[in-house]
Formats: C-alpha cells, structure tokens, sequence
C-alpha cells in the first residue's frame, strides 16, 4: 500500500526519501554524488537535510540523472511539494485538447473537409518535420521534464511557423496541459492582464508577437512578466511559444546607437537565444518527405508539391502565397492600383484596417494616363469585387474585414476618449502581398493622390503620425507638415509633442506650452519635460519647476525624477527623496537607485542602502546588484554577499556572478565556485558557463561536461563552445569536434566555425571545408563566405562563385559582394555585375554602390548612375549621394540636383543626413538640401512651390 504524498510536506518527505534511497543504492557519498551531478557539494547537501527549501527543477533533474532516476516523477514530486500540483486549474487557458488549430491561426489549407462526430473540419495536410522543429521538440521535453522554457520562430510571412507550433505542443495534450491564447479585447491588454495568473504546465500561445512584444505602450511590460514567469519555478513549467517576422525580430534586437533611445530593451534580454529561424523553403530532404507523404494519399501536398516545383516554397503554396501573387500581377489596372495603394500604407505603417475611401481616393495616380482614361463609372465597384474573390477557398487578395469593437468600459478622461472611425467599409490586404509590397517597394515613394486621400479620410492620429514621418523622411514637407496637424486636431498626442518642440524652437513659446499641455492631456507629458529642460537650461528655474510639475500631474515619472535632482541640487534632500518615491511608486525605481548612488557617494552608506532595497521593492533588483558591487569593491565582502544573495532571491543573480568573478580575479578560486554555483541555483547559464570552464581549467572534463551541457539547456551555449576551443589546443580533436556537432545541433554552430579556424592555421584544408560546410547547413553562411574567399584566393574561381551563391541562398551574400569587386579589379565588368546584382536580390546591394564608384571614377558616369539607381532600388541610396557629390566636383550642378532629388524620391532623406554625418559634412548637406528644395519635394520628385507654414486646418 503506497503513501499519499498529496500535501507539499509529505511530497518533500517522499522526494528526499527516492532521492536517499537511491543514493544509498549506488553507495556514493555526497561529494561523490555532487561530482557526478554536476553539482556543488553545498547544493547536495541542502537537497538531503531536512529543513532546507525545496531543491529547484534543475538540481533535482541533475540528482535524478546522476543516481538514475525517473525524473517525471520526482519532478511531479516538486511540483506538489511547492504547492504546484494540478489540482482546480484557476489561470488562463483550457486543455491543449480543446483547442482546434484554425482558431490559433494556423493557415488553412484548400478547401477539404472531413466530419467527426457530425461537424465539418478542415483537414490538415501532412506534416513534415524540418530542423527547426528538433529545437521546438528539445523545448517541449525540457517543459515535461519541469524546465520552463520559451521558443519564438522567426521566418517569413506563410512558412509554417504557426503549424509548426501547433505540432510542437501535441504531446502535452496527454499529459493535461493547458494552453492560452491572449486575444481578447487587444492581444497586448490580453498578454499584460492575464499573464500573472498563468499557472504551471500551461502553452502560452504568442503567434505574432509583435502584437504582443511590439506594443508601444505595453510591450516592454510584456516582455517583463514573461521573464519572470520563466524564472521563477514555483510558476513552472511553462512553455511560451510565439512567432515573428523576420523585420520584427531585427527591429526588437538591434542595439541602438548611443545617443537613441532604447525602445525594445527588455524584449530584446527576452528574446536573447530564444529566437530560431525558420527556412523560406523545403530543402532537398523535405521535399522528398512530403513527396512520401503525397504520394500515401497526401492530397493537399500533392497538389502543393505540383506548384511549388523545385524552388520549395511548399508552405507558402498551401497557404494561397503563390496564386495571391498570380492574382496582383494579373490584376486588371484598376485593381492592381488599390493592391499598390493598399501596400504603400501599410509599409508605412498605417493601420491594419484600411478605409475604403481612403483606398478608392489613393488609387487614381497609380495609374498611367491611358489607363486612367479608361476608366468607367463603377471602377472601383469592379475592382474591389475581383480583389475579394478568395484565391484556393484561402485569402482574398483585398477583403473587407469587420475590426472586433473594443469591449471596454467608457472613461471620461480625453485620454481614453476614442478615436474617431472613418465611416464607411474597411479593407484588409493578404499577409503575403503586405510582405511583398514591403520587399519589392521598400523606399518607393507614393503618388499625390495616396497623401491627399490620407489627408481626407484617415482619422486615427498614430496613422496620420506615421505618415507624416514618412513624408518628412522622403523631403516632401508639405505633405509632412498638413499630416501632423490633421494627427494633432484627431488628439495625436506624440503629433502635437512634435508640434511643441517645433514652435519652441521657432521662438514661440506661449504656442510651444498650449500645444504641449494639449499632449500632455491626451497622455504625452513628453513635450512639457523637454520644454522644462530648456527653461531650466536657460535658468529659468522656476518656469521649469511649473512645467515639471504639470508632467507629474499627468503622470510622467521622468519629470518627477527631474524635479528631484533639481532639490537635490539645492538642499532639499527631503523633498527630492520624495518625489523620487512617487516616481518608484509610477514604476520607475531607478530614481532612487540613482538617489542611493549620491548618498553611497557621500559616505552615507546607511541611506544608500536603504534606498537601494526600496528601489528593489518596487521592482528594481539591478540596484542591489550595484550596491553588492560597490561593497566588494570597498572591501566589505560580507555584505556584497549578502546583497546578491537578496538580488538573486528577486530573480536577478548576476550579481553572484559578477562577484564570483572579482575573486577569481583575486585568486579566490573556491570562493568563486560558491559564488558560481549559488547563481546557477538560481537560474544563472552565465554562471554554469564560468564553472564549466574552471573545472575544465582543473582537469574535470566530465563534470565541465555535465556543467556546460545545463548551461546549454538553459540557452547558453558559449560554455561548450570553449570546450571544444581548449580540448582542440590540447590535442583532443575528437572531442573538441564531438562538443562543436552538439552545440551546432542546439543552433550555434560558431564553436564548427572556430574550429575550422585552428585547423586552417594548421593547414588542414580538408577538415577546415568539413567543419565550415557543416557550420552553414547549421545556419552561418558565413563559413562558406570565408571558404569563398580562399578558393578565389587560389585561383578556384568556380568554386568559389558556387559556394558564394550557396551563401547567399543561405541569407549571407557578402561573399558575392566580394567576389564582384574581385572580379571589377581584374577587368571582368561583366560577371562583376552579374555577381553585383545577385548580392542586391540576395539583400546586399554595397557590391551594386561600390561598382557605381569604381564606373565612375574610371569616367563611365551613365553605367555608374544605373548600377546607383539599382542599388537604391534595392534600398541603398548611397551611391546616389556619392555621385551627386562627383557631379558637383565637375561643375555639373544640374547632375548633382537630380542625383539628390532621386535619393530623396526613395525616402532616405534622413539616412542621407545619418551618411553624411559620418562623412563629416552635415552642415553642407543640409545647406545643400535646403538650397536645392527650401520648400521640400512634391510626390512625384519635383521642387515644392513656396507655401505658408500656417496654422494647421
């Protein structure tokens, strides 16, 4: 008869009892077991004593491991003990079972139907397994196994990602899994108001994340409550899976120059090593799968396999990408004009939703005069009737969409007023052409009609916000300066901050605080901040205290932090201490971090400390991280320790690990260990990283091993990669290549990538081509890019044009970019601009501006301003911007002005400005744009007429 172990003492009972049982089944003590779990002997220690806390996810799975046991079980175990049993299930969610695919947004699939139970289904068509799918399947059995984990599929638009999520989560229906799907009312108010309810064993379901990760106002906050449910293993095991596009995963990882902001900062931390990519295309051994599969009777594949051909694109086929792409080219002028139109305002990032009478108003100057000419009474009838014909009973290419109502209860505030909807039907364009508009217009800029008509008929305020930002991005100012008024009458709050900033600057200043109270009362206090700065740079003190303070009332917490740094300043160290406690208490506890750095600074360490704990009160833990630093710094390590220990339980232990590091700094090897392996007990892979390299360091290859694989399964693989790094310099090739192959299989394959590079110095050229083909099947074109070169080096042309091609194909083209300037060199033009082009098609069109350069010094100015005009097409106007210089050399002011103004016509006048920065001529440039057109450009290129900067309609 088997005990109950259904309360959390009783489960924490029978854990310690299995795990001692089987300790003393393999008669290892302790210190033994801790070698072979990896483990630190402190760690082992507390897992058998009595009293202690319950062991996390990550020691008891190493324990089990090491002393064979099942870990399901003791996981389940845990999870009782740490009052995480199933029990009634009160978060967000409902049984994975329940859920039908479609209503998670996975693309149907022609129009075959089988009933179950009297209902109609679609039918799925057979699944193919690909690489990426083996990171989704490793994610799935860490969450089984008790690890909460996170995967975001980053791939263009219908490349099965959403299926392949769906696939993913299928095992977990047996073992009672739930799965929730924010939607409702908005996807990112859905994520922000449920997320801290969600309960283990949950699938959190983020198809399109930038919906959720790339709200403005709530995406960082996102990111943030997705951290923690990651972290803390009481909430475990969860598993988060999203999607995005590829622009969308670059935007929210890209590092920002120092002086920008830093929009995307948390979801950036949040995605890091989270993110794999999904290819456009079916390799060769897909293709062969779903050809077994179509020909057992799969006929949806079948039929796809049949269009797709030999290009692959068999996802995007079964989701209607290729016949909506038929349709838009085959469209009748009409039609293909509001396709075009449609394009051009979502590029630009107008809103989902697009009003027909925006669409109808835009279309007229898409066409050309004859067929402008032909059009008959009812055009637009015809045109919007063909456009909404589904392509494969799949997307129209333009169909009419109902917006969900927002289901919110009505506030008084203008700040929660709604904004005005246009009347009339709204449309929505395919996914897919939206992507293809995105690619093949990039930096096209749109007709007169498309502004007049958004000037007319769009009223949402961040649309007209965004426009007007592209104007101004394309030097068409008038258009600019009509769109951030019309946003400011609709209560754009950023349109009327803009406008702020602009009448301060133009010397009006009672204008300049109207316009800024205006946004502050529709929610943008921004403007009365940046207002306050330049009184109280002027020194106008007081002007700048009355500023500040009404940012505050509307809840700006940096106007807060202002004002305190201001009595600070003067003495007032009371007041600033307070208003530095409301902006914690509005969510911004780095104000008393920064107040707990004056008194650290001062001496009065007492103060510093208690203002740092109550910065990590209110959400702050990084402030006890600086302060853990500073006390070891001083000498107090004691207390250093202490301070981490407290940041560590807050869920941020990167302080132990930066203090592990100091002592081994100062030879404190074993005090570093502790260090190391109190942060890796509390979720640290950094800290594992640094243990596995010591113990490598001491000779314990197996327990570096086990230390650097954990860190791998935590997303870390930079441990394994200097293993295999040092077990080559000493001669245990084997291994070391053993160790690159695992971590290439976890999706980094830079330890394939240096370890071609020891075989290369070695001259080991068969191995090094090995190593370097197997890092860019495993996704680093850049090994075939290095390959490229040596051939080309040692006269193998061919060769090395095929693995140049191959590296583009697989996303990296700068080997054809260097290939094209090798070749220019030598003489041959032609394959020079052969492999020049190919690069731009490939994404990279530097080979395209170098060659223009090279025409043009060589005297050859009309090939040199057609490659200049290809490589801006391909979204690079440089090489426009260096010929019009060339051209102002020779005295050819007409050439210079039209060589600008098509740079311009492709929407880089503020990349323009960025170049020339860079070249150290940025006051000239200006002077130059403003000579050439003070007025701006009209949309089809040519000088704006002068016109009165009035007051806004």
């Amino acid at each position: 008869m088997h005990e109950k172990n259904d309360t959390p003492d009783a489960a924490l009972t029978a854990l310690r009892a299995r795990l001692e049982t089987g300790r003393a089944r393999m008669r290892l003590n302790q210190t033994q077991l801790a070698a072979r779990a990896g483990l630190s002997r402190g760690t082992v220690h507390k897992v058998f004593k009595a009293g202690e806390p319950v062991p996390t996810t990550d020691t008891v799975v190493a324990v089990a491991r090491a002393l064979g046991l099942p870990v399901g079980e003791l996981l389940a175990l845990r999870r009782t003990a740490v009052g995480a049993g199933d029990g009634d299930r009160a978060g967000p969610g409902r049984p994975v079972g329940q859920w039908d695919p479609h209503a998670l947004e996975v693309h149907p699939a022609g129009m075959t139907l089988e009933s179950a139970g009297g209902v109609e289904r679609r039918v799925l068509p057979g699944y193919v397994a690909r690489e990426h799918d083996q990171r989704l399947a490793r994610a799935v059995q860490d969450a089984e196994a008790g690890r909460s984990r996170m995967v975001v599929l980053v791939g263009e638009s219908s490349t099965g990602k959403t299926r392949a999520c769906w696939e993913a989560v299928q095992p977990l229906a047996d073992q009672g899994w739930w799965l929730w799907h924010p939607y409702d009312p908005t996807r990112a108010e859905a994520a922000l108001e449920e997320l801290h309810r969600v309960g283990p064993r949950t699938v959190v379901w983020l198809n399109e994340a930038q919906h959720y990760l790339g709200d403005p106002h709530a995406g960082e906050r996102i990111a943030a409550a997705i951290h923690t449910l990651l972290v803390q293993p009481e909430r475990g095991p969860v598993l988060v899976l999203g999607t995005l596009w590829p622009d969308y995963a670059t935007q929210y990882t890209a590092l920002p120059s120092p002086e920008a902001p830093d929009p995307h900062s948390r979801v950036r931390e949040l995605l890091a090593a989270r993110t794999v990519n999904i290819p456009a295309a079916f390799d060769p051994a897909a293709l062969a799968k779903a050809t077994t599969l179509a020909e057992a009777g799969d006929r949806l594949l079948a039929d796809a396999l049949t269009r797709a051909g030999d290009d692959g694109r068999v996802t995007q086929d079964l989701a209607g990408a290729p016949e909506l792409l038929h349709r838009y080219e085959q469209a009748t002028p009409a039609a293909r004009a509001l396709l075009e139109a449609a394009m051009d305002a979502r590029r630009l990032r107008v809103g989902l939703h697009l009003p027909q009478a925006f669409l109808t108003d835009a279309a007229p100057d898409y066409l050309t005069d004859t067929d402008y000419d032909q059009l008959t009474d009812d055009w637009a009838e015809q045109a919007y009737a063909e456009l909404a014909t589904p392509v494969h009973g799949k997307h129209a290419p333009l169909r009419r969409a109902t917006p969900r109502p927002q289901r919110r209860p009505p506030s008084p505030t203008p700040t929660d007023s709604p904004t005005p909807s246009p009347g009339g039907p709204v449309f929505r364009l395919a996914d897919y052409l939206e992507q293809h508009g995105r690619t093949t217009r990039p930096d096209l800029c749109p007709p007169a009609s498309f502004w007049h008509a958004a000037h007319t008929h769009l009223t949402h305020p961040d649309d007209l916000n965004y426009l007007a930002q592209a104007a101004e991005d394309r030097h068409r100012l008038q258009w600019a300066h009509h769109l951030r008024h019309r946003a400011a009458h609709h209560g754009g709050a950023s349109a009327l901050a803009c406008l702020a900033v602009r009448r301060e600057q133009s010397g009006d200043h009672a204008g300049a605080e109207a316009l800024a109270r205006q946004a502050a009362e529709y929610g943008d206090p921004s403007a009365l901040v940046r207002l306050a700065v330049r009184r109280e740079q002027n020194l106008d003190r007081a002007c700048a205290k009355t500023l500040y303070q009404e940012a505050a009332d509307h809840g700006s917490s940096s106007a807060l932090v202002s004002m305190s740094w201001m009595l600070m300043q003067s003495g007032d160290h009371a007041g600033a201490e307070a208003l530095t406690r409301q902006a914690a208490e509005r969510g911004d506890p780095s104000a008393l971090a920064r107040l707990s750095w004056m008194r650290d600074q001062i001496g009065d360490h007492a103060g510093a400390e208690a203002l740092t704990r109550q910065a990590a009160e209110y959400g702050d833990p990084s402030a006890l991280v600086r302060l853990a630093v500073r006390r070891e710094q001083s000498g107090d390590h004691a207390g250093a320790e202490a301070l981490a220990r407290q940041a560590a339980e807050r869920g941020d232990p990167s302080a132990l690990v930066r203090l592990g590091w100091m002592r081994e700094q100062c030879r404190k090897r074993a005090d570093a260990e502790d260090l190391y392996q109190m942060a890796a007990d509390h979720g640290s892979p950094s800290a594992l990283v640094r243990l596995a390299t010591m113990w490598e360091e001491d000779g314990a290859r197996k327990g570096a091993e086990v230390l650097a694989r954990q860190a791998a399964d935590h997303g870390d693989s930079s441990a394994l990669v200097r293993l295999s790094a040092m077990r080559e310099r000493v001669g245990a090739g084997q291994s070391a290549e053993t160790l690159a192959r695992d971590v290439a299989g976890r999706g980094d394959p830079s330890a394939l990538v240096h370890l071609a590079a020891m075989r290369e110095q070695i001259g080991d050229r068969e191995g090094v081509e090995t190593l370097r083909r197997e890092a860019a099947e495993h996704g680093d074109p850049s090994a075939l890019v290095r390959l490229a070169t040596i051939r080309e080096q040692t006269g193998d042309s061919a060769t090395a044009e095929v693995l140049a091609r191959q590296a583009a194909e697989h996303g990296d083209p700068s080997a054809l970019v260097r290939l094209a300037t090798i070749r220019e060199q030598t003489g041959d033009s032609a394959t020079a601009e052969v492999l020049a082009r190919q690069a731009a098609e490939h994404g990279d069109p530097s080979a395209l501006v170098r060659l223009a350069t090279i025409r043009e010094q060589t005297g050859d100015s009309a090939t040199a301003e057609v490659l200049a005009r290809q490589a801006a097409e391909h979204g690079d106007p440089s090489a426009l911007v260096r010929l019009a210089a060339t051209r102002k050399q020779a005295g050819d002011q007409d050439g210079e002005e039209g060589l600008y103004r098509r740079a311009a016509d492709h929407g880089h006048a503020s990349a323009l400005v960025r170049l020339a920065t860079r070249q150290e001529q940025n006051g000239k440039y200006m002077g130059a744009l403003q000579r050439l057109w003070p007025y701006g450009l009209d949309p089809d290129g040519t000088p704006t007429p002068a016109w009165q900067d009035g007051a806004a309609e």
